[in-house]
């Protein structure tokens, strides 16, 4: 196993699916991309695309009776030695999460612990994976919740999560995930359930510990708007597959695939939508919905939603083809659009 040198985690031709008697439900489907040391890849895609799934994979967090059939999840840990996440048995992972590999997830009131204090939690995660004593867990929990800004930090210690407001439950999430300084961090769609200010000072705090821990970014999303600020390359999924890949000013100058050009058109312009008269457009949406991954059409699954669609869309799967010279799209007229 090989990864580059400046390659912290490379997944390669994925498929996570979660079958049942009658039908398997192909949720992720032979999924590709790289992320590069200290630097944010963002995944992007309706609800069902396939995002979330993917970053459990990768984590080990998959429910029965979710399971990877094929492919590699390679991460190169601190030491430099490269291990195959896909492989791995339930008690590496537990090694790995929180020391290598840490995750935050959207609505931090279901991942915290109501029973016990912040304090305790982010301590709990530091005595787990280092040889600390209590008072030490104690001290350090304190220096992660200043590196994330709360205020007054060591009154808010023996705080409870439901003492907290929404934006701080999401800063003890970060912190708890950094203490043990893992090499890559994961965020599951951590700003959705915050309002737009807090959001932005959310978004603000990532850019701020990533410079300074040096860590590498897994984001994933729904939100284009949101990639603008912290992504440098973006993968955009749709039913399962990636359907666009490309740095993240290349994609919004020149959106390659129909459906990553529909997206952006649903993000919330002031300009854009501003008419003539004054008034403001109607919000633009997708026409239809994702199908379900246990019934995708034939050919292209985007092909029943998308407005430049021929006869030879439902024929065959769509491979992925480069357009310009660092954007891969997997639709067959890429270079017309």
């Amino acid at each position: 196993m090989t990864l580059p040198e400046d390659t912290i985690l490379s997944v390669r031709d994925l498929r996570t699916w979660f079958k049942a008697k009658r039908s398997t439900a192909k949720a992720v489907d032979g999924v590709t991309f790289d992320l590069k040391r200290g630097q944010t890849l963002a995944v992007v895609g309706e609800s069902g695309s396939g995002k979330s799934v993917t970053s459990l994979s990768i984590m080990g967090l998959l429910a029965k009776p979710g399971a990877i059939e094929s492919g590699e999840i390679l991460f190169r840990d601190r030491t430099g030695s490269v291990h195959d996440l896909a492989r791995f048995a339930p008690r590496q992972f537990r090694a790995l999460r929180g020391r290598e590999i840490a995750m935050i997830f959207q609505e931090p009131m279901t991942s915290l612990n109501p029973l016990y204090t912040v304090g305790d939690q982010i301590g709990e995660m530091i005595a787990l994976h280092e040889p600390v004593s209590r008072a030490e867990a104690r001290k350090r929990a304190l220096d992660m919740l200043r590196h994330v800004e709360i205020p007054d930090a060591a009154s808010r210690l023996d705080d409870y999560p439901h003492q907290m407001s929404g934006g701080m439950r999401q800063r003890v999430m970060i912190a708890m995930a950094l203490a043990c300084s893992p090499s890559l961090l994961i965020a599951d769609e951590p700003t959705t359930a915050l309002d737009v200010t807090i959001q932005a000072q959310i978004l603000d705090l990532l850019r701020r510990l990533q410079a300074q821990f040096g860590m590498s970014i897994l984001f994933v999303t729904h939100n284009l708007g949101v990639v603008a600020e912290i992504a440098h390359e973006v993968v955009v999924m749709y039913a399962g597959r990636v359907v666009e890949q490309a740095p993240v000013l290349d994609l919004f100058a020149h959106q390659a695939h129909p459906y990553t050009r529909g997206l952006l058109a649903c993000t919330p312009d002031a300009e854009r939508d501003l008419c003539a008269d004054g008034a403001r457009r109607a919000l633009y949406s997708i026409p239809g919905s994702v199908p379900p991954i246990t019934a995708l059409p034939p050919g292209c699954a985007f092909e029943p939603r998308c407005a430049y669609r021929i006869p030879a869309c439902t024929e065959a799967l769509p491979p992925l083809v480069r357009v310009g010279a660092n954007t891969v799209s997997r639709c067959i007229r890429s270079h017309e659009i």
